[in-house]
């Protein structure tokens, strides 16, 4: 479905939204740019706020489409579409966890096991470097069930540090640079 919401304000959970910087669901429609999809899983709103970000910083070179995984089916082949490129960006939560917003779409990958061979995908993830044996695990964990199914992690895993002076966004936009780069290559780097 698609809906509209002033600019950097999230239209609920799965919702579709048409522009940049709209919240949950943004896609650029664009049609004369490669589609790119940009995934999130958030606890306190961080992980959106990048993906929204990103969105934006991307949206004169692809058609964005940002899915907030709380409303993502990962068994209906539209939520991972295997012919587009795709960019995850995930906060942790508690000690290491998924974002409440992750947890059923993570389970639903795992019991339903699709076969995702072909889906190309690049990793942001979000933590705090204080919590050394949980730091960005998160996105490690999703990381995990994509490959689990056959997806394939391309370019550098990126990673921000909530203790650290750099602004989450400030690090995701070159990281998306060199990650869209990387996924729109034939060669993946590892």
């Amino acid at each position: 479905r698609a809906l509209a919401g002033p600019a950097g304000v999230g239209t609920g959970a799965g919702a579709h939204v048409t522009g940049t910087g709209l919240g949950a669901g943004a896609a650029t429609g664009r049609a004369d740019l490669p589609p790119l999809t940009i995934l999130f899983a958030t606890e306190s709103g961080n992980a959106e706020l990048v993906a929204e970000e990103l969105a934006g910083h991307l949206a004169d070179r692809y058609a964005v489409e940002v899915v907030d995984l709380a409303g993502a089916d990962p068994a209906d082949p539209a939520t991972l579409d295997t012919a587009r490129p795709h960019l995850l960006v995930c906060s942790t939560y508690g000690d290491g966890e998924l974002p409440t917003s992750a947890r059923a779409f993570h389970a639903g990958l795992r019991a339903a096991r699709p076969d995702l061979t072909g889906l190309r995908y690049a990793v942001f993830g979000l933590g705090d470097r204080s919590y050394h044996a949980t730091y960005s695990r998160g996105s490690e964990i999703l990381d995990e069930a994509l490959r689990d199914c056959g997806a394939e992690r391309v370019g550098q895993y990126g990673r921000h540090d909530a203790a650290g002076r750099d602004l989450a966004a400030d690090l995701a936009r070159p990281w998306a640079d060199a990650a869209v780069e990387a996924l729109t290559t034939a060669s993946a780097v590892h």
